[in-house]
């Protein structure tokens, strides 16, 4: 399973935290949607039960004249059976309409029936007003108020959109601004505390007939008034998004801080000098911290690799060094107390001692610095060496020691100097090891993007108890004739610096070794 990275948990996490709040706002906006649903659903209602009071009365009033009167009004089919009326508005769709035209006055008047029956009926819609607080307006077939608590009796409400809709048949529900948005309302306050108005239009029916309409608006509850009403529950929801932010900062502190500082103390450690154990840490949720984690891991084996190395290398080198300069101090000593009654062949032949011993001394420093110079990490531009030229620059000075055998426009991705280098202390080996007489052959050839040389001796070869060590630094069984034990491991150095690999291989006779370097292209 692959991890997120850092950028990714810190992404989602400010994304959460962001969208609490524009989802706080686009819940205010539903809420806000609700309850304006909710105040039309409540003006459905109370607008049904008017208008069937109101059909009611007219048929008390029309009396036996009825069906006379419904036969001179244009037919309005309605729907069969049940015929609810579902709240319908909602503010992220329906636009916000400008406030109501005023009432204008009718050609003609309302007739004597609705007259009537609006005036039975009057008492009744300001009664209601006090508890419901909505203006209520009843109209007969042509739009004129019969009805109403705002005092618009014989005028017309034809030109509202709204009656029109519900004289023609059909119910319309509109949301229009306020004419008094100036006006400010308390917290407890119900009609006076928003911007607009739900106005709801129902039509009057007697049979297939409209017989008037009946005309219901209110302002609906603000979100304030919301708000304030549902304060506790707000309060409880604050203290739920502030345990969220919490918790989104203790998932980020468990899955980002909490391992990298673990890390952390693991570096503290290795830069101070301590040993410290290879253990797993804690794994975490991002893929940085367990890379870093592994980083740290692998620069602390190696600096404990590299400090087992220097003191090895010291150990060595001391041991190396404390021969040749007990002997040195030895003859120069004596040449001190005694030079004088020394015979001048006594002084020569210790002389000749002290000489030997500086000259192996400065054989172990350059070996020393060699073996440093390969070992040593460094970034270098990319190579390259013709193996057939360098081997013969190589073989050179050993004249018929050396045989050559191989193609032509052999390349291998390494210096010239470190392939002369590696050559060179390979033939040095054979003089020094294989035996009078001895001879080795120089082969080399390329494959699959590998140059390999191997390079063969005729002489005594290598014990088993011996091959296993020849690469050690110090190692050799040359020692008297100026062996320092620092050649092979400077080759092997050497090649390994370039991605390559010198090894011992098997031979019937004398001793083998093979190079293998990376091929230039």
């Amino acid at each position: 399973m692959t991890k997120p990275r850092i950028r990714t948990v810190l992404l989602l996490v400010n994304l959460v935290l962001l969208a609490l709040p524009l989802g706080g706002l686009w819940m205010l906006r539903l809420y806000e949607s609700a309850l304006v649903r909710q105040t039309e659903t409540e003006l459905v209602a109370q607008a049904a039960v008017i208008g069937a009071a109101y059909r009611v009365a007219w048929l008390e009033e029309a009396g036996a004249e009825a069906p006379s009167l419904l036969a001179s009004l244009p037919v309005r089919p309605q729907p069969e059976g049940w015929a609810p009326r579902y709240a319908t508005l909602d503010l992220a769709r329906d636009p916000m309409l400008p406030p109501p035209p005023d009432a204008a006055t009718p050609p003609d008047p309302a007739s004597a029936v609705a007259r009537a029956a609006g005036a039975a009926l009057t008492p009744v819609l300001a009664e209601a007003q006090r508890v419901t607080l909505a203006a209520m307006r009843v109209t007969d077939e042509a739009g004129v108020v019969v009805a109403s608590t705002g005092g618009e009796g014989g005028l017309s409400l034809l030109a509202l959109e709204e009656v029109a809709a519900a004289l023609s048949g059909e119910a319309a529900a509109r949301v229009r601004a306020r004419r008094e948005v100036a006006d400010v309302a308390s917290s407890g306050s119900i009609s006076r505390a928003a911007a607009f108005r739900v106005f709801v239009a129902l039509p009057v029916r007697a049979g297939d007939h409209v017989i008037g309409a009946v005309l219901l608006s209110r302002t609906p509850s603000s979100i304030r008034q919301a708000l304030y009403g549902k304060r506790w529950e707000l309060a409880a929801l604050a203290l739920g998004l502030l345990a969220v932010a919490a918790a989104l900062a203790g998932f980020t502190a468990f899955t980002v801080s909490r391992p990298i500082r673990a890390v952390a103390d693991q570096a503290r450690a290795v830069a101070s000098g301590a040993r410290v154990e290879p253990r797993r840490l804690r794994r975490s949720a991002v893929r940085e911290a367990d890379e870093l984690a592994a980083a740290i891991a692998s620069i602390a084996q190696t600096l404990e690799r590299r400090a087992d190395y220097i003191g090895e290398f010291a150990t060595a080198v001391s041991h190396e060094f404390k021969t040749p300069l007990a002997a040195l101090r030895g003859a120069l000593e004596l040449l001190q107390d005694h030079g004088a009654t020394m015979s001048a062949a006594e002084r020569a032949a210790f002389l000749d001692q002290a000489m030997a011993d500086v000259t192996r001394l400065d054989r172990l420093t350059r070996r020393l610095l060699e073996l440093a110079r390969a070992e040593a990490p460094r970034a270098h531009a990319p190579e390259r060496a013709d193996v057939a030229t360098v081997a013969v620059e190589a073989a050179a000075t050993y004249g018929d020691l050396v045989s050559l055998s191989g193609a032509q426009g052999v390349t291998a991705a390494i210096a010239p100097d470190a392939l002369r280098s590696i050559l060179g202390m390979l033939f040095e080996n054979v003089r020094q090891h294989a035996g009078p007489g001895a001879r080795c052959t120089v082969a080399w050839s390329v494959a699959d993007g590998v140059a390999r040389v191997a390079v063969r001796d005729d002489g005594h070869g290598i014990s088993a108890a011996n091959a296993a060590r020849i690469f050690d630094r110090f190692f050799t069984t040359a020692r008297g004739a100026g062996g320092t034990g620092l050649g092979l491991a400077i080759a092997r150095s050497l090649a390994e610096a370039v991605g390559g690999r010198l090894s011992l291989a098997p031979a019937e006779r004398g001793t083998a070794f093979l190079l293998t370097l990376p091929a230039a292209g």
